[in-house]
């Protein structure tokens, strides 16, 4: 019931914003849904990014949107948002006079490029992309190097991790998640004999399968940076890469 009385008040302040034609705060130039659709406007060439779900969160999907968080977004040029927040049930596909920027969330190079890309190309900062995206495509390609040693060996991975891992030549034989393990994954992860099992710390469900098969080096990547910042999935991707070889 509060989370209807909730959402009531909401969608009437949002309403109310709309109606008004203008708020009383400076406009933004663009914010992002969560930390990771920021991390894509840094590799697009954009600085000074503001989010609507704190970076801390451990799922920022989830996040509900308040009222406050809507007159952000109105305040702004642009918005960028992947479709899969939670925020978006109550926003929609449309918001006041701002333009929206859906882009489609992923760590592999192709996907970076293209969605940087896009996003550039609609704010007007390709140029300053191209170095931003380098930077981007020659870290994986250092722990592609890094991990050399590693190609060959057998991986059981989250299905939300896949895009990394492939990027970085392991060989993904099978896949889990997003929702919990079945009793066919729990029997493939034992008798696989895999060497690695990559699970996804923002919604991990893989403890099973490690508890099965306990020779596999059991290692957690994140998709969504921890704070926001310059070259923030760069970083990203880097800590992942180095769980693998601690």
């Amino acid at each position: 019931m509060k989370k209807v009385v909730s959402l009531l008040v909401i969608m009437f302040s949002l309403s109310a914003i709309f109606a008004s034609g203008k708020v009383d705060k400076k406009q933004i130039d663009v914010v992002a849904s969560t930390s990771w659709t920021a991390a894509f406007a840094d590799l697009a060439g954009i600085d000074d990014v503001e989010t609507i779900a704190p970076a801390t969160l451990r799922h920022p999907p989830e996040y509900e949107v308040t009222v406050s968080d809507i007159e952000k977004i109105t305040t702004s040029k642009f918005f960028i948002y992947a479709g899969f927040e939670r925020m978006m049930k109550t926003l929609g596909d449309a918001v006041g006079n701002t333009q929206m920027i859906k882009i489609h969330c992923n760590n592999s190079v192709e996907n970076i490029k293209t969605e940087t890309a896009k996003i550039a190309s609609s704010i007007g900062t390709t140029e300053k992309s191209k170095e931003r995206v380098e930077r981007y495509i020659k870290a994986v390609e250092d722990g592609k190097n890094k991990i050399e040693k590693l190609k060959g060996k057998k991986v059981l991975c989250n299905i939300n991790q896949i895009y990394l891992a492939k990027d970085l030549g392991l060989e993904v034989v099978a896949t889990f998640g997003p929702g919990q393990v079945t009793s066919e994954q729990i029997a493939n992860a034992k008798n696989g004999d895999y060497d690695f099992i990559i699970d996804n710390v923002h919604n991990p469900v893989g403890t099973p399968l490690s508890e099965v098969a306990p020779n596999a080096k059991y290692v957690v990547w994140r998709n969504f940076p921890e704070i926001i910042e310059k070259d923030a999935l760069t970083h990203v991707i880097q800590g992942n890469i180095n769980s693998l070889i601690k």
